[in-house]
């Protein structure tokens, strides 16, 4: 199947020529848009239109912003406030696949899923669920490929999309038949405002959905809990308790994100047979408690997806003892969170810009440390600190040192294999 010129007659402006932004341009052209690209660091590809928004005359039917771009705090791109003057809708491209998909004639269903941790995992194993289970699905948007760059998929299809804060506050009509809102802890602040603005990005999920779609919400924490109390009819989930039961992945989080795959695939018209099938056999996703070597008795986790002290909590509680490399660009709150594990840690090596702040907070829990200052001095230094597991979670983000937490994780996967 193939998407019909469904933009024809239609002028976008992209701007932002990223993972999302260079497929999204391709894609509208290619389904008949005119295409006016712009990035404020990066030329664009030979064959578009190059210009910045404020800067066109012709009318414009939508800006789709690239969504590390904001359009409002902590202060609007140029291009935003040039949008909210012409009165020119600001979307993000999965809003422009489910128009694309509709406007084509493909019924396929949309399943959604949000949250500040596990929403990766938990896309990726939805849609290892529905392969299982012979359904046709394709999976992307802020995980893997860019949403425009999915395929046509026929009227039983499924797209599996995970949604960031940043997308959801750019959807118009699409209407997710399954959604899942997993956990909510603070993140992303600066972009939202408070936890109230965040907790209302996150809430766009369940936006249009009407009584034959379904809303799944886990209920771990007690932000979510409100938000589900808010959603009559919805599905509540949990992996209180549930570690082990199921999933081929540790730990109670990995739980809660099987929960909300199962109860999804459920609502999808998914049986338990091809569930439980889907669930022992998942291989898990790279960058997420993932084992990169084993050297000399020492095993070498990459958890480095773990950008803040909820998601590194998730991996530090599966392990006894370990050895713990953590740093880079810290979140609101710290590492203080992560107190209740500090007994756990033989020994931390620090790395990255907050490595002073991560180390006065493990200074006062009386958590013995060393600020190694980067993965190349700290990978060694933890190998013969003498713990049989060096878990790399960095509670932090790594565009201080690295271009994106997987360069991060590929680093430090490449150095623990050199070990011995």
């Amino acid at each position: 199947m193939n998407f019909a010129p469904v933009f024809s007659g239609l002028r976008f402006a992209v701007v932002g020529l990223g993972k999302a932004g260079l497929p999204a341009a391709t894609a509208l052209r290619a389904m008949g848009g005119e295409v006016i690209v712009w990035d404020d660091k990066a030329p664009a590809p030979e064959g578009f239109v190059t210009a910045p928004p404020w800067e066109i005359t012709e009318h414009v039917d939508a800006l789709v912003l690239s969504p590390g771009i904001p359009h409002n705090l902590p202060a609007p791109h140029r291009a935003a406030v040039w949008a909210r003057a012409q009165g020119v809708p600001i979307l993000t491209d999965a809003e422009l696949l489910y128009r694309a998909v509709r406007h084509s004639g493909s019924k396929a269903k949309f399943a959604g899923i949000t949250g500040t941790n596990g929403k990766s995992t938990t896309t990726a194993l939805l849609a290892h669920i529905l392969t299982v289970a012979g359904v046709p699905n394709a999976a992307g948007a802020n995980l893997g490929p860019a949403a425009l760059s999915l395929p046509l998929l026929p009227d039983d299809g499924v797209y599996v999309l995970e949604m960031s804060s940043y997308m959801l506050e750019r959807l118009a009509t699409l209407r997710f038949d399954v959604a899942a809102m997993l956990n909510l802890s603070p993140d992303h602040l600066d972009r939202h405002g408070d936890m109230e603005g965040y907790a209302a990005a996150k809430r766009q999920i369940f936006a249009r959905q009407d009584a034959n779609c379904v809303a799944v919400v886990g209920v771990d924490d007690a932000r979510s809990r409100e938000m589900a109390d808010g959603l009559p009819g919805a599905v509540r989930i949990s992996g209180t308790g549930l570690a082990g039961a199921g999933p081929a992945l540790p730990g109670a989080h990995n739980a809660q994100n099987a929960a909300a795959a199962s109860a999804m695939a459920r609502a999808l018209g998914v049986g338990d047979d091809a569930i439980a099938e889907g669930l022992a056999s998942y291989p898990g996703l790279p960058h997420r408690q993932q084992v990169v070597a084993v050297r000399e008795g020492v095993t070498f986790v990459n958890d480095s997806k773990a950008t803040n002290a909820d998601a590194a909590a998730c991996a530090m509680g599966c392990y006894e003892k370990f050895i713990w490399i953590a740093g880079g660009v810290g979140k609101a709150g710290g590492i203080e969170p992560l107190r209740a594990y500090f007994p756990r840690v033989e020994k931390a090596f620090l790395i990255g810009q907050d490595a002073p702040v991560f180390a006065e907070t493990l200074r006062a829990f009386g958590v013995d440390f060393e600020i190694a200052g980067d993965l190349a001095a700290a990978v060694p230094a933890a190998f013969h600190a003498g713990a049989p597991v060096v878990l790399f979670s960095p509670a932090a983000a790594s565009f201080d040192q690295f271009a994106n937490f997987e360069a991060r994780g590929e680093a430090f996967a490449e150095l623990a294999r050199r070990m011995g």
